[in-house]
């Protein structure tokens, strides 16, 4: 008897086997890479070294690279481009598109309260699940990294603004302004939400926006469909070839072992936290979700960007698992903002291990005060890859985190956290699409044929 092992597959399950593949040829490639850098370096060829980076993998935005062809760069930036660009028109065509379709207040009220419930329980989960592993490794000693001074590397911070902020800039004084920045997207859910509202009170007198809107989402989603299925399997083996690449083993050796901690935490809460909300809230199977969001996770890694995943998010969470599109376009763009379960995992951690290593004593009170304030920034973190390192400098002032080693500790995290961030963002995605998921079902909206397919 043969078997096809293709047969019944649908488009979507090729694109995921597909970019399956890339990921592992591309971590073979890029393991690759990093084995001949260290070669070359060692042998004193560090100048051939040098022409392949400027060749392939060169950032040609930096000094460094204004006469380099970086032709990885290009082509993966080129990817990241194409779907960031959609990011402001399709969050709000969408949402107020969805809030055009809720004419019943009550309604809305409660799918929002559901969402936030949904968002603030991973989050206490993932914070808990941090906490844990963070204070062990703290006890164990495996955070006690002689930092030397030539560690230190350019550090960008970010403005020790109170993170209590982020609730005053939800709401936009100048909506061009919002309308040109991809970082504030939860000013732009709130302005769809407000025009959604509006038109679908006003009904039949207004028409000719609300269709100009289900115009662009139309567009949208064909752009959207080709650069998804034409290139996302390419641009998840460019991605990741080229952050392995750039990577030395002298960048990763110091911090192995907060690398570690926070890819363990991680992959446990992402097996075990997840698949056990949908399951303990729906009744539904976790293994189909897990299988069918894989591939969102798989962009979400390889661009360390959730903005770069919402597309994918939102096309697999309504056509894939059967969430209704009125939902999914509400809770995803908002999930995208404010629902950072893996960004809170590696905060909590990554202050933990800075302090350690700066020589501060830490208690369990210290750890808990630490997750409170991760959990604040976290919630306006944009989401941009880097960004959660840069945001880590809020805590860390909060905690009064402020001496010379600290700086010299944090500088290092800067410097080797782009597979974190790559790691983390798989969570950010996957807990948007469960959260999704369980509202979609808790409102009688979730196509339970479609989930179960």
């Amino acid at each position: 008897m043969k078997f096809n092992f293709t047969k019944g597959k649908n488009k979507s399950t090729e694109l995921a086997i597909r970019m399956a593949l890339s990921l592992v040829l591309a971590l073979l490639v890029g393991t690759a890479f990093i084995l001949l850098r260290e070669s070359l370096i060692a042998n004193d060829k560090a100048s051939i070294w040098n022409s392949i980076n400027n060749i392939l993998f060169q950032d040609i935005t930096t000094e460094e690279g204004k006469n380099a062809l970086g032709i990885f760069y290009i082509l993966g930036q080129l990817f990241i481009n194409c779907l960031q660009l959609i990011i402001i028109p399709m969050v709000f065509s969408s949402i107020a598109l969805a809030m055009c379709h809720i004419s019943d207040t009550k309604k809305l009220g409660r799918i929002s309260s559901k969402t936030l419930l949904g968002f603030l329980i991973t989050s206490v989960f993932a914070l808990a699940t941090a906490c844990v592993f963070g204070f062990a490794a703290y006890k164990f000693g495996f955070f006690n990294v002689n930092l030397a001074s030539n560690t230190s590397t350019s550090v960008a911070t970010a403005n020790g603004n109170n993170p209590l902020l982020v609730i005053l800039d939800a709401v936009p004084s100048n909506i061009t302004s919002v309308m040109s920045n991809n970082s504030m997207v939860l000013s732009i859910v709130f302005l769809a939400v407000v025009v959604g509202l509006c038109i679908n009170n006003l009904g039949e007198k207004v028409l000719v926006l609300k269709n100009l809107l289900i115009d662009l989402n139309n567009i949208i989603s064909v752009f959207l469909g080709f650069v998804i299925t034409k290139f996302s399997p390419l641009a998840v083996f460019i991605l990741v070839t080229r952050t392995f690449a750039v990577y030395g083993l002298d960048r990763l050796k110091p911090a192995l072992a907060y690398m570690l901690t926070v890819a363990i935490s991680s992959m446990l809460f992402l097996v075990i936290a997840y698949p056990l909300f949908v399951y303990l809230t729906t009744k539904l199977n976790p293994i189909i979700f897990m299988k069918k969001v894989a591939k969102v996770a798989l962009l979400g890694f390889s661009a360390a960007a959730s903005s770069a995943a919402l597309s994918l998010n939102e096309k697999t969470t309504v056509e894939e698992l059967g969430v209704s599109k009125d939902i999914a376009s509400f809770v995803l763009p908002l999930g995208m903002t404010i629902n950072m379960n893996g960004t809170a995992i590696m905060q909590v951690i990554a202050a933990i291990f800075i302090a350690a290593s700066s020589g501060y004593t830490l208690t369990i009170q210290n750890i808990i005060l630490i997750a409170v304030l991760a959990l604040i920034a976290s919630v306006g973190t944009p989401s941009a890859p880097g960004s959660s390192s840069i945001i880590l400098f809020t805590v860390l002032t909060g905690m009064g985190f402020n001496n010379e080693a600290t700086l010299i500790a944090y500088s290092l995290i800067i410097a080797i956290n782009r597979p974190i961030d790559m790691l983390i963002t798989c969570l950010n995605v996957i807990g948007d699409s469960a959260t999704a998921v369980v509202v979609a079902n808790s409102e009688g909206c979730l196509n339970k044929e479609i989930y179960n397919s």
